[in-house]
Order: C-alpha cells, then sequence, then structure tokens
C-alpha cells in the first residue's frame, strides 16, 4: 500500500497482518482516507462498518472495504475520544455505511456528522445507555435468574456451587445473587 503512505505520509499508520493491510488515521483524515481507497486503489466494494470500545478514552471506528478486481481487503480504523465521539459520516463516500453508521450510533454513541438519518435502528424506544459499551451494566442475569443452572453444582444436587457473585459490570450495591 505504497500509495497510501505517499498519499498521507505521516498522518497514515500502516500494518499488515495476516496477510491484510490496516490503516489507521486521524479523524480529520477519515473521508479522505475513505475516498483514496475507495477512487485510487479500487476498494468498491463497501464490506462493514463498526465501533471498538477501546477505554479509558476512546472509541475506534472500523471499516472494511474490498477491492473486487484485486481480492484484496482493506481495513481502515480511525479513532475518536469518549468524551466527545464525533466523526465526519462516510455515506457520501458508500452509500452502504448508512445502516452501519447508525449501528454504531447507537450501541456505541458515536456521532456521524451529516448523516441524513441518525436515528436509532435496533433497540426499542425509549431504551437509555449504548449497550455494546464496555461500562454499560448488563442486568439482566441480577433483573431475572437464569432458568437453568449457571454452573456444575448449581441445579441443586451434585457437587457444591462455588461462591455466588455478580455479573462482571454489575454495581455491587445491587445485591447479592440468588443462592
Amino acid at each position: 500500500m505504497s500509495g497510501i503512505a505517499e498519499r498521507f505520509g505521516d498522518r497514515a499508520q500502516i500494518s499488515e497482518s495476516y496477510g491484510d493491510t490496516t490503516v489507521d488515521v486521524a479523524p480529520a483524515d477519515w473521508i479522505e482516507l475513505l475516498t483514496y481507497a475507495r477512487d485510487d486503489l479500487g476498494h468498491a466494494f463497501f464490506d462493514w462498518l463498526t465501533g471498538v470500545d477501546d477505554p479509558p478514552d476512546a472509541f475506534l471506528v472500523v471499516a472494511h472495504v474490498y477491492n473486487p478486481v484485486a481480492g484484496r481487503r482493506l481495513l481502515l480504523r480511525t479513532r475518536v475520544p469518549r468524551e466527545n465521539p464525533h466523526l465526519p459520516t462516510a455515506v457520501g463516500v458508500y452509500r452502504g455505511a448508512n445502516w452501519h453508521e447508525r449501528e454504531t450510533y447507537e450501541m456505541f454513541g458515536v456521532i456521524f456528522d451529516g448523516h441524513p438519518y441518525l436515528v436509532p435502528l435496533l433497540l426499542p424506544d425509549g431504551f437509555e445507555g449504548h449497550p455494546l459499551r464496555k461500562d454499560f451494566i448488563l442486568a439482566a442475569r441480577v433483573a431475572k435468574a437464569w432458568p437453568g443452572a449457571k454452573e456444575p453444582g448449581e441445579s441443586g444436587h451434585g457437587a457444591p456451587s462455588r461462591r455466588k457473585t455478580l455479573p462482571p459490570g454489575v454495581p455491587a450495591d445491587w445485591g447479592q445473587p440468588d443462592a
């Protein structure tokens, strides 16, 4: 990917892993990188885009594009700060990014500036929070007990069970799990 190195210089970090190329850029270079990948490198097929929670201070936005003629994949990434997770929308470059940006907005809270219809996509109306963030409390196992044994011996017969603990991410003041 010498073309990317020539075009972006120090603004892009390029790495190879398992035969695939990954390019990391700053948010200011995000749209330029996507456009360059499509127009100059032939990566016309937009595969997917998602977020990755990278505590304590950022989210990664990751896009996967494909060059169908050369049969090459390209993973493009940028890092947005957790306290102000804004990124320009990629919908003008790849129309297929529309749904993926809406999902990333809903699940991680990343705001895609200029998106034509940035509204919740999957969760029920009134849902609060962003469930794919690592600090989101998954309280379902505390609110309603799992209908089956979770560990060997918890079914009431067999070996004694382990000490009961709360599921990961559940605050200690939510009470102890059922015995």
